[in-house]
């Protein structure tokens, strides 16, 4: 429901990537003596720094510390150590710019890559910071499925080659289970856009108003009401930042029924648990706390009285209703009233985009990779989605590899009813997860799993 991104900020930005291996870089001509020693100095206190033993205020500028809170850098440290131990050493510092340099930090059971921005200050202070990978050493699927088993609540993952219609897993849990996923499910809209645009009922150049607003809205807050846009982009709005505006907007415009009936075309296992399609604002609304009688008789009825209920309060369930409040605290009705799927059920999805054969469908799934440049090093394509709130997180990938040209989905979903989730351990399994299937060319002894029914 929620836009979900991996750790990222901009100016001065952290990111958690993925297992990528290590890249010799030679130091820049325009580094000079001081330069190089200012970087060596910060490059050596990161140890001290991660493991809290250096103020965050001594070790970053105020431009760094107003873009990234003190919070927000010690949540994003400590799931570093959680994941990979106690950081243990530098191994190595590359100059990459007059203040710059790439930065090998060695944790107990991992090894990250750190993109370092040192100021031009008198204080030397850092101006930026970024970690793109950890390398882990002798890693493997039954390393990263052991690691997902112990998530508080429920998870699952696939990790499948799709040759054709068949998928042919190298590593899975709970892949039949039905995991909420956020706003996973706005591939089903991109499903159904691009199939009514390969029938010519749609150009993605067509102008439409932007006319329907929602709750967390990246691209379309406070945008006026009617803005003419193009399908493309409400579509790469849709995807890339998870724009809630966009994709409602969509919805009323493709119709609902349409893309339920898609989403059964492309295999889902329960699409009841989907039916009514929710648009984000339906689906804010209900969850707040404004709307606990409806709330009450949307969850126990069936699609049909559903259906009937959404048609009803129609002109109620809109974005002036939202309780925002509510969304403030935990996790809220995710495994009765949110938008679900399985992994297998994302692979099948997957199949489905990918049979399009639409430049401008993989265009817009590719804005956002989810992962960042490291981890897609090895991936001549990779497409993302994926979704998130209170005590839910769901990432979905569609890779072709260098190597091979071989095409492959990596999907996984976490949720715990009890209790918000951790991004940065989560991003962290997902990309290890992308990395081993990025060499595995050997399937787990599984059955293929079934396909979906021919596409309309």
């Amino acid at each position: 429901m929620i836009r979900f991104l991996p750790i990222a900020m901009t100016a001065a930005s952290i990111s958690l990537g993925t297992p990528s291996p290590a890249v010799a870089i030679q130091p820049t001509e325009t580094t000079t003596p001081t330069a190089q020693a200012a970087l060596d100095k910060r490059a050596a206190q990161l140890v001290d720094l991660f493991a809290g033993r250096i103020a965050y205020s001594a070790y970053f500028d105020p431009h760094f510390q107003a873009a990234v809170p003190e919070a927000q850098f010690d949540a994003f440290s400590a799931g570093l150590v959680e994941q990979y131990g106690e950081p243990v050493a530098i191994d190595r510092v590359a100059p990459t710019g007059e203040r710059s340099g790439t930065v090998l930090l060695r944790f107990e059971r991992g090894v990250a890559t750190v993109l370092l921005d040192v100021g031009v200050a008198a204080d030397e202070r850092v101006t930026g910071l970024r970690v793109t990978g950890v390398t882990v050493a002798n890693d493997s699927f039954d390393k990263v499925a052991a690691e997902i088993a112990k998530l508080p609540g429920h998870a699952g993952f696939l990790v499948a080659e799709l040759d054709g219609t068949a998928i042919r897993p190298l590593a899975f849990a709970n892949a039949d289970r039905q995991f909420a996923t956020g706003s996973t499910f706005k591939l089903y809209i991109l499903d159904e856009l691009a199939a009514q645009v390969a029938a010519g009922k749609r150009r993605w150049a067509d102008v439409v108003p932007l006319s329907h607003f929602s709750f967390s809205s990246a691209g379309t807050a406070n945008w006026p009401t009617n803005t003419p846009v193009t399908l493309q982009t409400l579509a790469n709005w849709m995807i890339s930042v998870s724009d809630n505006g966009a994709t409602d907007t969509l919805i009323h415009l493709l119709g609902r029924e349409p893309i339920e009936a898609r989403m059964k075309s492309a295999g889902h296992s329960d699409p009841s648990r989907n039916i009514p399609l929710l648009t984000t604002v339906e689906g804010f609304a209900l969850k707040g706390n404004n709307f606990n009688d409806l709330r009450t008789d949307f969850i126990k009825g069936n699609d049909a009285a559903q259906r009937k209920l959404i048609e009803d309060n129609r002109e109620k369930l809109t974005l002036a209703n939202v309780d925002g409040v509510s969304f403030t605290a935990g996790p809220r009705y995710i495994e009765s009233l949110e938008w679900f799927a399985s992994p297998n059920d994302i692979a099948r999805l997957m199949i489905d985009l990918r049979a399009r054969q639409s430049k401008t469908l993989l265009e817009a799934m590719a804005i956002n990779n989810g992962v960042g440049p490291v981890a897609a090093a090895d991936w001549k394509y990779l497409g993302y989605k994926g979704g998130s709130e209170n005590g839910v997180l769901s990432m979905s990938l569609l890779g072709q590899r260098k190597s091979d040209g071989g095409w492959l989905v990596v999907t996984a979903s976490w949720n715990n009813p009890d209790a918000n989730v951790e991004t940065a351990p989560f991003v962290g399994l997902v990309t290890r997860l992308l990395a081993l299937a990025a060499h595995d060319r050997h399937a787990a002894p599984a059955p293929d799993i079934p396909p979906a029914a021919p596409r309309p």
